[in-house]
């Protein structure tokens, strides 16, 4: 890759580092896309053991770059997104890794047409990773910053994804008890919980 395409593209996905999240982390400051993305790819480092069998170099990339598209579009929590967000940021995607060489735009698209099919075990230890990294970022944060959906949402959100294995089963559990334990001392501590409008 040349120096200065390499270098252009740096500068297109940093707004993932400046477009901030839905969710918050623990010190009160609202996460950048970025910053979820990093974490994901953690996640996926820390749970190869239990997938021998998956490609989980695969799987970091289909981690670090699923979210590229938001650096156009910003980003949509899952609970507001419809379709034509979704396409907005497909095409956003396309048009931004159109700028690479054509062997790594078409190795990132496929990686992305194979996220979007949620058809291979990759696929989907990725989107159940992604979407618990999301419970896991909520269960940081304090529930002020939760809107009221979310208190029943973070006890069920990515149960279908985390059905894929065992492993993503039994992670998923123990984020809901976190989620549930959570809510439950701030209520022990007077905490009111907001009703949904």
């Amino acid at each position: 890759m040349e120096y200065r395409q390499y270098i252009d593209f740096l500068h297109k996905i940093e707004k993932l580092k400046c477009h901030t999240r839905h969710s918050w982390n623990s010190e009160g400051k609202r996460e950048s896309v970025a910053e979820h993305s990093w974490r994901l790819s953690v996640m996926a480092l820390l749970c190869a053991d239990e997938y021998p069998e998956l490609d989980m170099v695969k799987v970091l990339k289909m981690c670090l770059i699923h979210d590229f598209g938001e650096a156009v579009t910003g980003d949509i929590p899952s609970f507001y997104k419809t379709a034509d967000h979704e396409e907005t940021e497909a095409r956003a995607v396309r048009e931004l890794v159109g700028s690479l060489p054509a062997d790594m735009a078409a190795e990132f698209i496929a990686l992305y047409d194979e996220m979007d099919a949620l058809e291979t075990p990759e696929a989907k230890l990725f989107k159940a990773l992604d979407n618990m990294e999301a419970v896991v970022s909520h269960n940081e944060a304090s529930l002020d910053t939760w809107i009221p959906l979310e208190f029943s949402e973070n006890m069920v959100y990515g149960e279908r994804a985390a059905s894929f294995s065992d492993w993503t089963r039994g992670l998923r559990a123990e984020l809901r008890r976190e989620s549930e334990e959570k809510v439950a001392r701030a209520v022990e501590n007077g905490y009111i919980i907001p009703k949904e409008e």
